[in-house]
């Protein structure tokens, strides 16, 4: 079984746990976050060209077989 432990020391603990963090800089959110969007757009035109794809085939193949 865990040992018990007061709220003050859980609150210490805390503190002690979220001063090792270390926080990205302005500059590294704003890089990761264009990155992100930048993967979503070539994701998103990915997906649209399969689906373009995908659907001229079965367009012609049912015109073949109709």
């Amino acid at each position: 079984m865990a040992a018990k432990t007061n709220p003050f020391q859980f609150i210490q603990q805390t503190r002690a746990e979220i001063a090792k963090v270390v926080w990205p800089t302005r500059r590294e959110v704003l890089l990761t976050t264009v990155m992100v969007l930048i993967m979503a757009a070539l994701t998103a035109v990915f997906f649209f060209v399969v689906d373009l794809v995908i659907r001229t085939g079965l367009e012609y193949l049912l015109r073949f077989a109709g």
